[in-house]
């Protein structure tokens, strides 16, 4: 179902701005994969390093399965194989035997401060042609 606009049909230059917002978005989003893969990890090995490390406490897979949008076997399977490379520690939940928490190792935590220091960068330049994308939204 769309939703429509109360204030009328898009004008081609809000089409512009949109179009321009999505190139820039999809640039970023490469640009991320490829500073991942130039890290020696994939793209969702570094949304996971990075998911774990923004949790307040040590997260659980039910939790990194929300955050990332996975579905939890899927999650379960990306878990592993971060564990199997050395980037992530899993522990038994000592309130809930069932449930496992989420930490990063060394390794994951070199590797992801690596990886945000240059995604800050990163980040400064597209929310500088994003406020310029938004002004002209109006």
């Amino acid at each position: 179902m769309t939703r429509r606009s109360a204030e009328g049909p898009l004008t081609d230059a809000e089409y512009r701005v949109l179009g321009r917002f999505r190139v820039a978005l999809r640039i970023f989003l490469r640009f991320s994969a490829d500073a991942a893969t130039a890290a020696g990890i994939t793209p969702n090995q570094h949304q996971l390093l990075l998911a774990i490390r923004a949790s307040d406490a040590a997260p659980s897979i039910g939790d990194m399965a929300y955050a990332l949008q996975l579905r939890h076997h899927s999650t379960v399977e990306l878990v592993d194989r971060a564990v199997e490379a050395g980037l992530v520690a899993r522990e038994t939940d000592v309130d809930d035997r069932r449930r496992q928490r989420l930490s990063l190792t060394r390794e994951g935590e070199r590797i992801l401060g690596s990886l945000s220091a240059t995604h800050r960068e990163e980040l400064r330049r597209f929310r500088e042609e994003m406020a310029e994308v938004l002004r002209e939204l109006g």
